[in-house]
């Protein structure tokens, strides 16, 4: 597998979605999106039909997976153009803008070999390294849940 990335710089996001705290070892992201998914209609102010799958790592996060206990935040969101109304058991969060490497990935989104060439062959032979800041993959109408055919853009923060 080798994909090279878009550099992209973005101004901050605000987005309105719900989180759940997980870790590999205890993926929750079904969960999480199967209590977002019937609920996304009820957020009025949306930019676009494109969601959002966000992970906050902690900043001593092992990005070579060793440990695949190590709790972080994931988030089911859209983009919006304010926090003006938000429904009840969403909240809001400001994704900060930046510089990111951005992967046009085709494939199933349980695949973990693009994130293992992404950490540990495309990072390391770059002239960048990992910014602290959310990593997150926007779906849009080619996204397939878990389908080989489906694609998604894999937004990684570097510096």
């Amino acid at each position: 597998m080798e994909i090279e990335p878009e550099i992209k710089v973005i101004d901050d996001k605000k987005l309105i979605g719900k989180r759940l705290s997980m870790s590999f070892a205890d993926n929750q992201t079904f969960k999480l999106w199967q209590t977002f998914m019937p609920r996304r209609k009820e957020i009025s102010n949306n930019l676009s039909a494109e969601l959002i799958s966000l992970q906050v790592f902690p900043p001593t996060f092992d990005f070579t997976f060793s440990n695949l206990a190590i709790p972080f935040d994931k988030w089911a969101a859209v983009e919006v153009s304010g926090f003006e109304t938000i429904p009840d058991g969403m909240e809001p969060f400001i994704l900060k803008g930046g510089e990111y490497a951005v992967f046009h990935y085709k494939g199933p989104g349980n695949d973990p070999h693009i994130f293992q060439y992404i950490y540990g062959v495309w990072l390391p032979a770059s002239n960048y390294h990992l910014d602290n800041r959310p990593h997150f993959e926007v779906l849009g109408e080619k996204y397939r849940n878990n389908d080989p055919a489906s694609e998604e853009d894999i937004w990684i923060p570097i510096k």
